[in-house]
């Protein structure tokens, strides 16, 4: 998609909300809009451990202001909404990724209610609602129809946003769906009420594991590495990143995070005036809970040691399960 100057350009939808302006003045330091909290939300009644993540909680939509609270009581600033629903058929569109029953929708509605001061971004792709598994459209020969996918993709980021989402983040790794969103939003008298976090850098990782367990997102053919970033690629993540850029993104996102530093200060210090997401993903997050279980390393000191250096490498906020944790600790540390 070809560069859009109007689109581009609208800076208000980067900093109309408090946690936002807040992400616009960076340090190297961690507080709680640093963090974003990633929730697994169904229509589950109770709130049901996640088997795969030992510690993390998949939440209902009729128990996830209850369950908040607390968070927000200790200065929970954002959270990033994944929706689960395997009640459901899927098909191969994924319809219910904007139905009006799907769990995201409907927990929006229930957050801006209920907290109104909470910045809530809904991540946006179809595979957890695709019979095949794939984060777009597919063609009969199985190989991706990027034009379909943008407009569907467009399609669930808009339904999301008059739901009441203050950020939509395209996570698909498709041609064209950042500037395809803007325009969508921007026809839909939005454009200025909803900031795009474009994971830009997304890379084709074995990181994922945990994550697709959940979802039940896992393709049921081939992989994602025609639309994901080779993961020895530093090339493909300047230009996927430059690209989304001149689509008229309002933020960018590295993923994973650990393994891809050097990515996260590339994509930084090429655009220095975006605010710089980078996501701690489920293997990450498995891979410390798990050896700090094992007495393997200290939890506190090892988690923080990494998140600092997401901090230096450039990220003004990372996307953490451990988000809770990090929360007390910031609340122990002002008492003192």
């Amino acid at each position: 998609m070809s560069e859009n100057p109007k689109i581009r350009h609208i800076l208000h939808s980067g900093y109309f909300h408090p946690v936002l302006r807040s992400l616009q003045t960076p340090n190297v330091s961690i507080s709680s809009h640093n963090l974003m909290f990633p929730i697994f939300i169904g229509n589950n009644e109770k709130p049901a451990e996640v088997k795969s993540m030992p510690g993390v909680v998949q939440y209902g939509v009729s128990n996830i202001e209850e369950c908040l609270k607390p968070l927000m009581s200790k200065g929970l600033k954002s959270v990033l909404l994944f929706g689960v629903e395997h009640e459901i058929p899927k098909d191969g569109i994924g319809s219910h990724a904007d139905s009006p029953r799907n769990p995201v929708v409907l927990a929006v509605h229930t957050l801006r209610k209920h907290f109104p001061e909470l910045l809530i971004a809904c991540d946006v792709c179809l595979c957890a609602y695709t019979n095949h598994g794939h984060c777009g459209i597919v063609d009969n020969d199985g190989v991706i129809n990027n034009e379909a996918s943008i407009k569907r993709i467009a399609q669930v980021a808009l339904a999301y946003a008059k739901a009441g989402a203050h950020i939509v983040a395209p996570s698909d790794m498709m041609d064209g769906r950042i500037g395809a969103i803007k325009k969508t939003l921007i026809d839909a008298g939005l454009g200025n009420r909803v900031g795009v976090l474009s994971y830009a850098a997304k890379f084709a990782s074995g990181f994922y594991g945990p994550f697709r367990d959940v979802t039940k997102s896992a393709p049921i053919f081939s992989d994602r590495k025609c639309y994901q970033l080779p993961p020895g690629s530093k090339g493909l993540a300047s230009r996927a990143a430059l690209r989304d850029v001149t689509e008229g993104c309002d933020m960018l996102m590295v993923k994973p995070g650990l393994a891809y530093l050097d990515i996260v200060k590339q994509t930084k210090d090429a655009h220095p005036e975006y605010p710089l997401f980078v996501y701690q993903v489920s293997g990450e997050y498995a891979m410390l809970y798990h050896a700090a279980k094992a007495g393997a390393i200290d939890l506190r000191s090892v988690l923080e040691e990494v998140l600092l250096s997401m901090r230096r490498a450039g990220a003004d906020c990372i996307i953490t399960y451990f988000t809770p944790v990090i929360l007390d600790w910031l609340q122990l540390r002002s008492k003192y």
